[in-house]
């Protein structure tokens, strides 16, 4: 049966059994999908062996192909293949690039300039305030914000990206059909739009947990250098920073907090040699790329103010804090104290949260 081009690339990464290394090898020996075809049941075994050669000539993947087609002419979709001169160069550069992407928006930022910014799910309101900060100042000087799409600091970093010049890149740990996490729709949405999303798994595939350090692979391989915001010890984000420095990426980290958990990723990092940084005119000096316009975007929280208002964020420093901490430094009742803190909550100035805790912002 003869294929059309893509058709064979399609055939190849969707046949069951037959993964990614597989495909490579095949591709090195026999060159494009279609010549993979016709080379015949024995030269194929003696690249991947009889089971594979088997799957390769005898599954039908014609279901999948016709899905994958239809999904291609939807408008803002493209597939790119490893042979195609749009593929990303930067993935090139990784041991395993995936042999097809699907993408969703503007393939063309897949070729910027980039920066991976991740973190964790869990993250506290600051670091979610200092993830988008940062994404926000690199994507005005024209830096392509890459991340993954998870609650938390993806996200915030993906909403930076998207208010300037760089946008964002969203690498997706299911197929490009999907959204996950659903409480990330909207934002899917926009960056399908103004952006790009891309997956290297057929549409259809689910959130499955060997799926996400495949993304995390990517999200590296499309970046200059990552940028871990906050992270606990054993995280994905990690997985993602020495991904890098395999890649001979740079990597950076913000420092945070002594107590809190999801800071230590960072510090450990730091330790073994990650560049620490406090706002996004680091990352420019180091890569050299041109900073922001107008004065250094300092991500860190601003000073004080005056008045008893002042005194409690003054109190209060950068850990969190519960009443009765805050009620000793400050000696204020615990009435007075609450109403400064409600007044700051709404300011924006102050986040409450879980166990009774306060963090300044």
């Amino acid at each position: 049966m003869s294929l059309h081009p893509l058709e064979a690339w399609l055939r190849l990464t969707l046949t069951p059994g037959v993964g990614p290394a597989s495909q490579r090898q095949l591709l090195a020996a026999f060159g494009l999908p279609e010549s993979i075809y016709e080379a015949g049941f024995a030269a194929l075994a003696g690249v991947v062996g009889a089971p594979q050669a088997r799957l390769l000539l005898e599954h039908d993947a014609r279901p999948g192909m016709d899905a994958a087609l239809a999904w291609l002419a939807e408008a803002g979709n493209t597939i790119l293949t490893l042979g195609d001169p749009a593929y990303p160069a930067a993935l090139l550069e990784i041991p395993d690039p995936p042999v097809l992407l699907y993408v969703k928006g503007d393939p063309a930022l897949l070729g910027r300039p980039a920066i991976a910014v991740v973190g964790a799910r869990s993250a506290t309101p600051q670091g979610e305030a200092n993830a988008e900060a940062f994404a926000t100042a690199l994507s005005a000087a024209g830096v392509t914000i890459v991340s993954g799409l998870a609650l938390g600091i993806d996200a915030a970093a993906h909403r930076g990206g998207l208010s300037g010049s760089g946008r964002t890149v969203a690498v997706i740990g299911t197929g490009a059909d999907r959204i996950y996490p659903a409480r990330n729709g909207d934002l899917a949405r926009r960056i399908a739009v103004e952006g790009v999303i891309v997956s290297e798994l057929p549409l259809g595939s689910g959130p499955l947990a060997h799926h996400f350090p495949r993304r995390n692979r990517l999200i590296a391989g499309l970046a200059r250098g990552v940028l871990v915001v906050e992270a606990a010890v054993k995280s994905g984000s990690l997985i993602t920073a020495r991904l890098a420095a395999d890649c001979g990426r740079e990597v950076f980290a913000v420092p945070g907090s002594i107590h809190s958990p999801v800071a230590r990723g960072c510090h450990r990092l730091i330790r073994d040699g990650a560049k620490l940084v406090e706002s996004a005119n680091d990352i420019l000096e180091e890569l050299r790329w041109e900073p922001p316009k107008g004065a250094p975007v300092q991500v860190l929280s601003p000073g004080g103010e005056g008045g008893e208002s002042g005194a409690v964020l003054e109190a209060l420093g950068h850990d969190p804090a519960d009443l009765e901490a805050l009620v000793h430094r400050t000696s204020l009742t615990t009435e007075a104290l609450y109403a400064i803190l409600l007044l700051l909550e709404l300011d924006g100035r102050v986040a409450r949260l879980p166990g009774g805790r306060f963090q300044r912002l």
